[in-house]
């Protein structure tokens, strides 16, 4: 394969991240994927000497770069709703995302019957629209028992999860506890602080939250 090749297969190369950055349903991994895509097709036009297309593309670099670091110094106004598992409005959200919650969360199945015995139930939502769902059965030691912990696409930078388990620890909940498989929504476990000890995902709210 001759340079020519390569130069080639790094220009299609940007150009595939750039495409595959509109078809994210978070504006964060948007950004990001379409910032990188925005670097490569930049140095593929300064190599074949592209001008215009270089200027042009990192002008799209600097864009993105700018409304990544407004989306992180800025806080989202959330507010939380504490209800039962049996509320319409719940069971609502449960349904419309049913697909969705099924490939993070493999074992909860809303038409099972999975939340009978949970006790605890909390709405997020953001600009008066829901965001997150959090299911669980608190116990009178404070722990939770999570059954569900789910953020809707548009809202899988964390901040849905940072913010609940930070009015969490304000109500007395002093350690969540994820018995269930985790499957793909581990990663997220990971980010969140969780530790497995014995099969069981946990985390202590004492800690500071930062």
């Amino acid at each position: 394969m001759d340079i020519h090749m390569i130069v080639e297969l790094v220009g299609y190369f940007g150009s595939a991240l750039v495409l595959l950055s509109f078809l994210m349903t978070s504006v964060v991994k948007l950004r990001i994927i379409n910032m990188a895509g925005g670097v490569i097709c930049t140095i593929y036009s300064l190599v074949i000497h592209a001008y215009p297309t270089a200027i042009m593309n990192t002008c799209l670099v600097l864009i993105n770069f700018y409304y990544l670091m407004r989306i992180r110094k800025t806080e989202r106004a959330y507010d939380v709703i504490e209800g039962t598992p049996e509320e319409s409005m719940l069971r609502y959200f449960v349904k419309r995302y049913a697909a969705d919650i099924q490939k993070y969360f493999p074992d909860f199945n809303a038409s099972a019957k999975t939340m009978e015995g949970c006790n605890a139930a909390y709405i997020v939502c953001h600009d008066d629209a829901p965001t997150g769902i959090l299911i669980g059965n608190r116990r009178a030691d404070g722990e939770l028992d999570v059954i569900l912990d789910y953020s809707t696409p548009a809202y899988r930078d964390c901040s849905v999860g940072k913010y609940l388990y930070s009015r969490l620890k304000e109500q007395g909940i002093r350690k969540l506890s994820f018995t269930e498989t985790p499957g793909p929504h581990e990663s997220y476990l990971q980010t969140m602080g969780f530790v497995k000890e014995d099969g069981t995902y946990v985390k202590e709210l004492d800690q500071n939250e930062n």
